[in-house]
């Protein structure tokens, strides 16, 4: 009997004794691919200052894009026309930030309010329906990323953001986001969208037509001007309702559109919270997000507060 117990303690022993082996060696190989992914992220870095003055350059997607294009021909060509910011209406610049990250000029890339909205969201939903990705973010996804879905990519999306951040002004994110973003497939860039969907330059969209564009943005494939989807109507039209009753610096210019295209802003005040299709997701709800003034000065955080009032008629 007392060799038995002394067995089964040496068994317990032995087995906590190679636990501990697999846990340093599994604690050593992730060390070391740790260590090499930085050192791959050193070889690929970008160039930030030819990237924070330089023409506009074709995005990861893009390529992917025309790589896929050669297999499935009945594909349109890749369109696509980069433009100067100033080239793109502020209602254009206005809906995108109000819809997709209202605290653009607030946060450094990472919006932690923004996540912990979605998260609560998701868990009410018991799915996973809202994404809380900056327009930084989405920036970084777009140029220098792929379409996959990995926590490798997330990864790096955090470190480039980090990165780009740090060394672009918030005027030149938001003019590479909107020269990349698709909107459509094949259509990448406002310029080419105005074009595609309108037949007129970027600068000449009106306010209900930049609000159809962001309103395509979380699945431009599927919801778009062309497809004009029960969802993407909805949308187009509280991105309205919301870009009419928070116009910062566009307010000149929310109202020169042809009236009937304006909707009215929904009686219950709620902006963006219409499930979205199937597997796809979108930005959290933004009644609750601080909405701050589109501003030419883009390197200071905004000082006009236009926090939404959580209770609006």
């Amino acid at each position: 009997m007392f060799w038995k117990r002394r067995r089964g303690k040496r068994g317990m022993k032995g087995f906590l004794h190679r636990a501990a082996r697999v846990l340093r060696w599994s604690f050593r190989i992730l060390l070391l691919l740790l260590v090499l992914d930085l050192f791959y992220l050193a070889l690929t870095w970008p160039d930030w200052k030819k990237l924070a003055t330089g023409p506009v350059p074709k995005s990861a997607f893009m390529l992917e894009y025309e790589k896929q294009w050669a297999d499935h021909k009945d594909w349109p060509r890749l369109r696509w026309q980069p433009v100067p910011l100033s080239a793109i209406p502020k209602h254009m610049i206005r809906s995108v930030i109000l819809a997709e990250d209202s605290r653009f000029y607030q946060h450094s890339g990472f919006d932690l309010i923004a996540f912990k909205e979605a998260m609560d969201y998701n868990l009410n939903q018991g799915r996973l329906v809202l994404g809380a990705s900056t327009v930084s973010q989405q920036t970084v996804k777009n140029l220098f990323l792929s379409s996959a879905r990995n926590p490798l990519r997330k990864w790096h999306e955090l470190i480039l953001t980090w990165g780009m951040e740090r060394n672009l002004t918030k005027r030149r994110i938001l003019e590479l986001y909107l020269n990349v973003a698709q909107f459509g497939r094949g259509i990448y860039g406002v310029q080419a969208a105005a074009q595609t969907y309108w037949g007129l330059a970027s600068d000449q969209l009106s306010a209900a037509q930049a609000a159809e564009l962001t309103a395509s943005l979380p699945s431009p494939v599927k919801n778009n001007p062309t497809t004009h989807t029960r969802y993407f109507e909805k949308r187009a039209r509280k991105i309205l309702a919301l870009l009419e009753r928070y116009p910062g610096d566009a307010v000149d210019t929310v109202y020169e559109r042809t009236p009937e295209l304006f909707a009215p802003p929904p009686d219950n005040g709620n902006d963006m919270n219409e499930p979205l299709p199937e597997n796809e997701s979108a930005p959290p709800p933004v009644e609750s997000r601080g909405v701050p003034p589109v501003t030419d000065n883009a390197d200071k955080p905004p000082v006009e507060d236009l926090s939404i009032p959580a209770n609006r008629p």
